[in-house]
Order: structure tokens, then C-alpha cells, then sequence
């Protein structure tokens, strides 16, 4: 029996369909690139069935751990990478590296305004908690961006030469802000900003959001390291759990330090039989990546036809997986994500309601219907219940079932 679709929103589905063969098309290109960049990695490692069998304890001599670390920094063009399920979140994976980059007295800086919310607690930024780099002595300062929203390039050349800041970390997609997710090309640019007036400085790109959707990665035009989430993009909807860094050794290896401990680093570190998963949600990657971006364009033509504001815009080339909708106000906006919620695989007929979440100093919603609980490259759409009121829209495992979520919440939309 097919969905309870209304003709009107089929139709829409259809012109929209109509409209985004252009970017489809340029979508496909990138996927193509990128699956031949991941073959080619797994065939040069010898991927073999048996790195597929995990470890238990200390997860000593874990070859298929080691290997997929190795194939992680073949891809992001690197000299090491440190690929754990330990990692509960893309947070905790970029806190680790930013304690292994940082020491006492020194100073981090961010250069395209302020971070996402949950990582300025871990900074100490906002709040109290006990452990944040604030609490070890470590500074922090930011950059603003330009008044047309672009990274500042020469006030970025200017922070760093402070002798205190020995880290700079770029974040490549925008959070809950309102500015454009930075393409790899505006990325290398900072980057040589950086390095024409130090080259002591560690970048650090929390790349989140943003794997596979071009050919090439922040490591690849000048980043030292990248950080993201195996439930995003890397994991390709099937990594349980975990996340990821891959850059200049020195950097993992600090990290490695901090998420077990000194002098063990990443020699311990038990799979517990998820290397398959983990494998195999790479190699996925890239498809699931563009499904991803596929559900995104077509949920930014379905909504303009409709008469809203989105941002990007469906005729906007892609550098990450996230798609603004604005509402203007509070009522659309959760009958859009309830629609979202209606069409998950996984609790569908659950009612998403707004909610004090932690790490957020706003109620938010989220729709999230998800095989892997919290998992981005999975559809879901989340928004903190504050002016403008803005949906932030990720994920699709694949572009059918995401183009039938977005249709349920366009009808739900205007129920």
C-alpha cells in the first residue's frame, strides 16, 4: 500500500525532480570520483576477509583496526589516522586532538566565528564543567567573520601571529550559525594565510558533515589534521559508534594519547567485532554521501517551489550535507519536523517534541528516526526553538527513501 501522499505534494516532487538533473548529475560525478579514491585504497592495503574478526580486552595486535587506520590516511592524503569506536562522538574526537595539540599557556584559536554548541563547553568557552581546555590553562580566542559572512583573511594572518596560539582550528561546516559551510578551496586558502606568517601553527579542520562531498579533503590543500564522526559521512550508515582523525603523526599520536593514556597511545583499543561495519561503511561512503546531498537538493527545490527561503539554494554547488530551511516561526517549523519524523524506517509514529538537550542553552527539536541512534547521514532534521527559527536538514541513506521524507513533511507542512 503506498504512502499517504497527497497528489498536490507529488507533483511538486516531480517539477523538482525536473529542475535538479543538472546537480544530480554533478552529484554522481563526485561520487564516482570518490569511490575510485576508496577502491584504490582498500586494493593497495590488501583488504582481506580476515581484518574483518575484532579483538576483546586490550585489543593488542588488532590488525584489521591498524589496517583501516592505514587506509584512512591513504584517503585523506596523510601520514597517520586514528580510527576507534571508542570515540563516543565527533566531539570527543576533536576534544582529544585538541588536548594533544595544545599544552598549558598556550592558545587556541577558532577563525570563522564561533564554534558549534556542544564543543564550547568541551573548551570551556561556555559553562563550568570540570576537564575543559579552559580549566588546564589553555586561552582561547576567535576570529569573526567579514560582514558578508566570508573567513577574514588577513584578521586570521594577524591572530596568528600572537606567539601564545599554537592551534587553529577551522570548522568546515556551520553548526546552528547561519554563515555558508566553507568549501575545501576557501579552506586552503586560510590555510595559506596561516602558513605565510607561521609555520609552527597546527590547523586542525573539524571536517564533519563535509567527507565525500568533494573530490578532495582539508588535508589534501594544507590542513595538519581533520577530525570528524564515523555516524556522518565516513561511516556510510552502517559504523555503529566511533570517530575519526587522520593527519601529521606528532597530532594523532598526541591524540592517541589522550583517549587512552600516555605511553600506551593507540596500541590498545578492542573493536569487539565492528571492523566489518566500519569497513564497509567506508567503502559505502562516497554512494551514501551523495544520497545524502541528492535528499538535501531535493528537499531546498521542493521547499522554494513552496515559497521559502533556503540556504544553500538548490542551484548552489554542495560542501556538506546540511540544508537550512527557514520557517520564520515556530508552529511550520515543527510540523516539518514531525513530518521528517513520520518518515523514518525507526519510529515513525513517535511525535517530536521540543526539549531542553544537553550542551544547548535553547530548547531544541529533532526528528530522528534513525538505525543507529544519532546518526547524521541518516535523514533527520533538528533546529533550536529561537528566531529565525531555522531547520537544519542532514542525511539519507538513500536518495528514494530521503525523497519520501521530504515529501511526508512537506505535507505535513501544510496540513
Amino acid at each position: 500500500m503506498p504512502l499517504q501522499i497527497s497528489e498536490t505534494t507529488r507533483r511538486l516532487a516531480q517539477q523538482a525532480e525536473k529542475d535538479l538533473q543538472e546537480q544530480f548529475a554533478l552529484v554522481d560525478e563526485i561520487a564516482q570520483t570518490n569511490a575510485e579514491k576508496v577502491l584504490d585504497a582498500f586494493q593497495t592495503h590488501r583488504v582481506a576477509e580476515s581484518y574483518f574478526t575484532g579483538t576483546t580486552g586490550y585489543g593488542y595486535d588488532d590488525i584489521g583496526r591498524d589496517k583501516l587506520e592505514e587506509i584512512y590516511a591513504h584517503i585523506f592524503r596523510t601520514e597517520d589516522a586514528l580510527v576507534r569506536i571508542q570515540f563516543v562522538n565527533g566531539t570527543h574526537a576533536i576534544t582529544c586532538a585538541l588536548f594533544g595539540a595544545l599544552k598549558p599557556g598556550e592558545k587556541l584559536l577558532y577563525v570563522v566565528g564561533a564554534p558549534y554548541d556542544t564543543i564550547q563547553s568541551a573548551i570551556g568557552i561556555t559553562g563550568n564543567a570540570p576537564g575543559s581546555l579552559r580549566s588546564y590553562g589553555i586561552d582561547y580566542g576567535q576570529v569573526e567573520l567579514t560582514v558578508d559572512g566570508k573567513p577574514d583573511l588577513p584578521a586570521i594572518a594577524k591572530a596568528v601571529q600572537e606567539a601564545q596560539v599554537k592551534a587553529v582550528v577551522i570548522q568546515r561546516s556551520r553548526g546552528y550559525a547561519t554563515r555558508a559551510s566553507l568549501s575545501v578551496a576557501e579552506i586552503g586558502a586560510i590555510c595559506d594565510a596561516i602558513h605565510e606568517v607561521r609555520q609552527d601553527v597546527s590547523i586542525l579542520v573539524d571536517n564533519c558533515y563535509g567527507e565525500f562531498v568533494e573530490t578532495v579533503e582539508p588535508t589534501e590543500v594544507g590542513a595538519d589534521l581533520v577530525m570528524g564522526s564515523l555516524i556522518k559521512n565516513p561511516g556510510g550508515g552502517l559504523a555503529p559508534m566511533g570517530g575519526y582523525l587522520a593527519g601529521r603523526h606528532d597530532l594523532i599520536e598526541a591524540a592517541a594519547m589522550r583517549l587512552t593514556v600516555p605511553g600506551i597511545g593507540k596500541e590498545c583499543g578492542a573493536t569487539l567485532g565492528n571492523n566489518r561495519s566500519l569497513y564497509q561503511g567506508l567503502f559505502l561512503a562516497p554512494h551514501v554521501t551523495a544520497q545524502a546531498v541528492k535528499t538535501a537538493l531535493f528537499s531546498a527545490r521542493m521547499m522554494e517551489l513552496l515559497g521559502y527561503h533556503t540556504d544553500p539554494a538548490s542551484t548552489d554547488i554542495r560542501h556538506d550535507i546540511i540544508q537550512m530551511l527557514h520557517f520564520g516561526a515556530p508552529e511550520p517549523l515543527k510540523k516539518f519536523c514531525r513530518g521528517i519524523q513520520a518518515g523514518a524506517p525507526v519510529d515513525s509514529y513517535v511525535t517530536p517534541e521540543p526539549w531542553d538537550m544537553p550542551g544547548y542553552d535553547t530548547p531544541v527539536i529533532m526528528a530522528a528516526g534513525a538505525f543507529i541512534q544519532g546518526a547524521s547521514i541518516e535523514l533527520s532534521c533538528d533546529a533550536p526553538m529561537r528566531d529565525p527559527y531555522t531547520a537544519y536538514l542532514q542525511g539519507g541513506l538513500t536518495y528514494e527513501s530521503g525523497k519520501l521524507g521530504i515529501m511526508l513533511a512537506v505535507d505535513a507542512l501544510q496540513s
